[in-house]
């Protein structure tokens, strides 16, 4: 990838799988080493919720929410079949794929190497990708595949609306029939939490800040003073979360590597089936790029999140969530740079 290519991303999210397996490190070496702290860090919970790390996850959550202008929705009539592909292969397609490929893999391909029980575990933290469509990574991609970036916000607008209504009973439904136990009320807390909240504090931030200050001061000043805190946030929440998840890695250290096969895979079936749908339906490519990255993607931070609140930071569930953080950035790049040298596929395309 050509170096302007990659200038819309930051340093942080450049090298994004690298701090995440520091923060594998450094989280395994805490928690065998100096156990007593995930020991201290477990005594703050609340409703089966850490209390550490849902102050660090609304950290990571709420910048992104800022970005969000909701009064871009006036304009869904404008164009729609870019939405249509991508609220498709986000809430119809990707959830049922995921738990498939999943599924196949952990409990027929990999079934000597995985035990059943965490097989199940496993599975339950793919679904919670899978139901998880991106909501913020998704602008650096469209801004490196030079995507529109109006009908981006759109995109991104109306699916984390999507996902107030969608996301618990898709989650339930997958989880159920993988014979998981979900306690509804955790599942709509977690929402609540998770969703919700950051969503609310940030459309209220964004109004407030704007009718004080106006949109390029929000924009060019605001937004830029929380930089790299939701990387940070995040990497603070895997040191944490790993430190609990010692002895099932040192366990079974080949496992990382089992769970991000079949995520790899389903990340780009589910990009093919969004960018060829938006050739076949003959839209520009600057809209095309974008629809399959929302889908590819994922809202990594909300899967943690739910996957602590339902399981708890010890669980496998969570690690599984945390593999699709470790392989989201090599991955979507590799798709930007498909996207980039396939324009020509498109009306309005030039390579």
């Amino acid at each position: 990838m050509k170096k302007n290519e990659i200038t819309g991303i930051s340093f942080f999210e450049k090298y994004l799988t690298i701090w995440v397996a520091l923060c594998m490190v450094i989280g395994v070496l805490v928690g065998r080493f100096s156990p007593e702290i995930p020991d201290f860090l477990g005594k703050f919970e609340y409703a089966n919720v850490s209390i550490p790390i849902a102050l660090l996850i609304w950290i990571m959550i709420y910048p992104m929410m800022l970005k969000i202008d909701f009064k871009s929705i006036k304009n869904v009539g404008k164009n729609p079949k870019g939405l249509f592909v991508t609220w498709i292969a986000n809430w119809l397609i990707k959830p049922f794929t995921m738990f498939g490929i999943s599924w196949f893999f952990f409990f027929v391909v990999f079934k000597a190497l995985i035990p059943p029980d965490l097989a199940k575990d496993y599975l339950a933290g793919a679904v919670l990708l899978g139901a998880a469509p991106c909501t913020a990574m998704v602008f650096v991609w469209s801004h490196l595949t030079k995507g529109d970036p109006a009908y981006t916000v759109v995109q991104v607008a109306t699916n984390d609306l999507i996902i107030l209504v969608a996301f618990p009973p898709i989650v339930a439904f997958l989880l159920g029939v993988s014979g998981v136990a979900i306690p509804w009320n955790t599942l709509l807390l977690s929402v609540l939490l998770f969703v919700v909240i950051p969503l609310v504090g940030g459309v209220l931030t964004r109004v407030l800040v704007t009718k004080k200050h106006g949109l390029s001061y929000f924009q060019d000043k605001f937004i830029p003073k929380f930089g790299n805190i939701t990387i940070i946030g995040l990497l603070l929440t895997l040191i944490i979360i790993f430190s609990f998840q010692g002895k099932v890695i040192l366990g079974n250290p080949l496992h990382i590597l089992l769970i991000a096969v079949p995520l790899v895979i389903q990340t780009f079936l589910i990009f093919f089936i969004a960018y060829l749908a938006s050739r076949a339906l003959k839209m520009p490519h600057n809209i095309a790029a974008p629809a399959g990255m929302i889908g590819a993607s994922n809202f990594f931070e909300l899967s943690v999140a739910v996957a602590i609140a339902l399981f708890g930071a010890q669980s496998p569930v969570a690690l599984a969530t945390i593999v699709g953080v470790l392989v989201e950035v090599p991955v979507m790049l590799t798709l930007v740079k498909i996207a980039n040298n396939t324009k020509g596929w498109f009306i309005n395309g030039k390579n």
